[in-house]
Parts: C-alpha cells; structure tokens; sequence
C-alpha cells in the first residue's frame, strides 16, 4: 500500500493497477483482442420480475444503453468507444480507485470522505466503470454503493471480530492453498479482484499483491493436490480467478484435470455481478472443456441483475455450467423479505440457483454489515413455502475459527404427541406426522 501524502484529491488507494500476469513456463500470454461486444445496459426496473419487459431476455445486438449508464459514460468516459466499454481488460484500466475520482462521480459523505483519506492498510478501493455506473451518485445509504464504497465504520473493530475469522491461515498447508475438508481444498489463485467488497473475508491478503498467480507458488499447491488423494473437489478463488487470461485459467485447469483423483472443480467469481463483460465467447470456449466444471457467483442485490449480467450468465449457462449463486445477507443491503425475494427471482430467471445465503463472517470492521441471525431465519421462512423450493438458499455460517459451514433452518419442528411428530408448515398451521418411536 501507497502512503497517503500530498493532496488528498492525488490519493491512489493502492499501488495494484491490473491482475499480475507473470509467465507461466514456456507459455506466451497475449493480450486477448476483445471485439465489441453490444449488450443492454443498466438496471431492471423495480418490481416484481414477472413484469420484467423482454429488453431483459432479449436484448438487441448492439443497444446503446439505458440513459443512466449513457449519461454516466457520457460525463466520465466520453473518449470510450463502444467497443473500448465493452472490453473487460479496459474495464480493469479504468477502474475507479482515487479519491479525486470518486469526488467527482459522487456526493461524498463525511464518513465516506474520511475512510478514503485515512484508509491506510485498509481493503484498497477499486470499482469498475460498469460497476459504478449503476451507483446512486447522492444517496450513500444506496445498497451498492454501501458495498463498494467505505466508511470510517470499517475502522471500529467489534468483539469477535479477526483477520482471519475462519482460520483459514491454519488450515494452509502451502501459500495459497486451504485444506479445511477432508475431500476439498480451496485454491487461491491470486488476490486480485475487479471490484472490491468491504465485506471481504478475504480483506487481510485481498489487493495487497501478496497472492501473485505465479509458476512457482501454484507448482507447490498442485504438487500438494496430486500428493493428497482424498482430495476430489477443487475450488478456485482468491481474489477472482475470472481476472487472470483464458491462458492462465487454461492452464491451471489443465493441470488440474491431469490429477486422476481429482473429480470436480468450482470457481468462485463476483465478474458477472461487476464486470459481465469479463464473459466472453473466448473464455467460454476454454472453460466449457474441463467439464464437469461448476461456477459459484456471488449476486447481493436485484440492482446487479442486469441485461448485461443476464448475458454474461447465459453464455456460461450456455456452456454448460452449472451456476450457483453465494449471497452474503448484509445490513441495509438485503437483510428483508422482499429484497432477498426479488433477488432470488431474478437469478432463477438468469438461470442461476440461489445456494447459500452466508451470514456474513466477522472479520474486523463489518459490524456495520452484519444483521442477527434471527433477521436470516426470518427471510428464509418468508421465503420457503412463498416461492419455489429452488428459489431458496441454504443458509449457513460459516463457523469462526475453521469448524466449516453449519446451516441454520427455522424450527419447523413443533414436537411429539405419541407417535406423532407435529410439524408446523409455511402458514404457521400445524400437521401430524406418523413417527413411532422405536424402543
């Protein structure tokens, strides 16, 4: 991290620029040449999404955009082309991350302003051109702009609060490498992201150029894998994988699919929530050939499911790969019934299954982020029986300290009459259920 001198409008928050693309071996990594790529741009209207109109499902080839992310485009980046816009790699140059920036695309709070000019090692701060067109420019209490944008609360560290609230440092047997289950491992593949969440579990290593996706440090993580056959499930994060080129990726997939006991692998990304450009027909091609190949994204709020997002879902969905959504339930962002409804609506209708809904992880500064548990069983009984089974994630914890994910379910349980087990349903109304008890 940069010391902050100077004038505070010259403030870079971090002195990370783009994804590091270190060589791999002999591999010649090249830029790849994205051509425009038109998609409907903005938000879906508010509502709920069976009046979502066919501009969503349908988008026309080459649109030019809702007038939000027009008038956006035309006050900051009026120089960019479509093409330039629609091209993932100068979404990344041109991510927004000094404070002059932010001063001239929003109305920035005290709180705001403070956290950006005394952040020191804190998360670095980077949002997409994509990404902050679609935040409220006045309102801070916005929910994207809330998971973007920090404030001095991420200062104030609560009891039970860590770093490393998981203890995923103790369960690394190599840099980068966490073997918490017995037949799974995660594989970190680099700390860089696109945009970055103040929520981040990962905010200890996330942005601070410790994770580089280099030949050495993933050598000592495959060689671990291969050496360990109870492992049969892979998962790629970091950081987000989606951030290195289709030749990285391909690579470490490669090698990955060359390690017989290794049966199935999941990459975790938050790209088509923050940059759906990054989901390309190049890179669809390279992942649609390791398959069985699954993808867990990472969707907080409805604003994210746009046409573009809608897309860039739709070209991995068309690849053949299952898609999974991990929400974290966050104060002020998505902590009430209809919010998380509307979500989880949408995703289905984008052909993402809702999966976990994550009570989010107590790492230092995000009391400000986080609701009771009581808040997560009441979505979650607002939602089974109210919807669809499929539109219903798990929700879990993941518990401090490496105990993995425990999930939590409202007591639906009511309890014995002889051998009756009383179950109470959606409606609050109570059922018999032959159960004899066996003695």
């Amino acid at each position: 991290m940069t010391k902050f001198d100077g004038d505070s409008a010259s403030v870079t928050l971090s002195v990370e620029e783009e994804p590091p693309d270190v060589p791999l071996g002999s591999l010649s990594f090249l830029p790849v040449l994205t051509p425009a790529d038109g998609t409907a741009v903005g938000r879906v209207s508010a509502g709920r999404i069976g009046s979502v109109g066919p501009s969503l499902f349908s988008p026309p080839r080459y649109p030019r955009g809702n007038p939000q992310t027009r008038a956006f485009r035309k006050a900051f980046f009026a120089q960019a082309t479509d093409q330039e816009w629609n091209d993932w790699r100068w979404q990344l140059r041109n991510r927004i991350r000094k404070l002059s920036q932010l001063e001239q695309m929003l109305v920035l709070s005290d709180e705001e302003r403070a956290a950006l000019t005394e952040g020191g090692s804190m998360l670095p701060v980077g949002v997409t051109p994509y990404y902050m067109s679609l935040i409220s420019r006045d309102d801070p209490n916005q929910p994207l702009r809330r998971t973007v944008i920090p404030t001095t609360k991420e200062f104030h560290r609560s009891h039970g609060e860590a770093d490393d609230p998981l203890g995923e440092d103790g369960h690394s047997p190599v840099p980068g490498l966490v073997h918490r289950y017995p037949d799974r491992v995660l594989l970190l593949v680099l700390d860089f992201c696109s945009t970055y969440c103040r929520y981040c579990t990962r905010s200890r290593v996330v942005g601070h150029g410790e994770l580089i996706p280099n030949e050495s440090r993933l050598n000592k993580a495959l060689e671990y894998i291969a050496q360990t056959p109870a492992i049969r499930d892979v998962l790629l994060s970091g950081g987000d994988p989606l951030a290195m080129s289709e030749e990285r990726l391909d690579w470490i997939l490669t090698r990955l699919r060359e390690i017989p006991h290794v049966e199935f692998v999941r990459i975790g990304t938050k790209m088509p929530a923050v940059l759906p450009q990054r989901i390309t027909p190049q890179l669809c091609r390279v992942l649609r050939k390791f398959h069985p190949l699954w993808m867990s994204l990472h969707f907080v709020h409805p604003d994210e499911c746009t046409p573009e997002s809608q897309r860039a879902c739709a070209r991995l969905a068309d690849a053949g790969i299952p898609l999974g959504s991990q929400t974290v339930l966050l104060k002020g962002v998505n902590d009430n019934v209809p919010t998380m409804k509307e979500l989880v609506h949408r995703l289905l209708m984008m052909r993402v299954r809702p999966y976990y809904l994550y009570q989010c992880d107590p790492i230092s500064g995000s009391s400000h982020f986080r609701t009771s548990v009581a808040k997560g069983l009441e979505i979650i009984e607002g939602l089974r029986g109210h919807t669809t089974g499929y539109a219903v994630p798990n929700y879990v914890i993941d518990a401090p300290g490496g105990g993995g994910k425990i999930p939590l379910q409202p007591n639906y349980v009511v309890g014995r009459d002889g051998d009756d087990l009383l179950l109470r349903n959606y409606e609050g109304k109570v059922f018999r259920y032959p159960d004899p008890v066996v003695s």
